[in-house]
């Protein structure tokens, strides 16, 4: 797709969070399946899938509901402490959401990468964060993070 046929916002590319909710379903059917990452879920429940796709729409450009509703920034980090996740975690669910990607975003080579390229940068951070002690205070981490066709705004 050209730049001047491209949607303004990631959003609207991805198709929105009907688009966001299927990849989160995909991307969760593998991370539960899978015997590295599994444990990283234990407590898995089923809002855990809309509340991902809530939080990449915001992401996304889409709807501030993440922050209105749901804690905003800081309790998408909080949620990470203590998890110790590995690099080998970390990869491991980078590839997985490149299938799901693959399967669930529209195709278009740019949105993809941009996609993965957020999903990369983000997984880093939760990697990090999650090597703290539940309960760590993190401080301050400012306003949910803004990706587009540039990468983070």
């Amino acid at each position: 797709m050209s730049d001047d046929h491209r949607p303004a916002t990631l959003f609207e590319a991805v198709g929105g969070l009907d688009a966001l909710e299927r990849l989160s379903e995909t991307f969760y059917r593998g991370v539960l399946a899978d015997p590295l990452l599994a444990p990283v879920f234990k407590d898995f429940t089923a809002t855990h899938v809309r509340h991902v796709a809530v939080w990449l729409a915001e992401v996304f450009d889409g709807p501030a509901d993440f922050t209105g509703e749901l804690g905003g920034h800081q309790a998408l980090l909080s949620a990470h402490l203590g998890l110790n996740i590995t690099e080998e975690q970390r990869l491991r669910w980078m590839e997985l959401m490149a299938e799901a990607v693959g399967r669930e975003l529209p195709e278009d080579e740019v949105l993809r990468k941009r996609v993965l390229e957020y999903f990369d940068w983000g997984t880093k951070i939760a990697e990090d964060v999650s090597a703290s002690s539940a309960g760590t205070d993190l401080g301050e981490p400012g306003p949910t993070p803004r990706w587009g066709w540039e990468g983070l705004k």
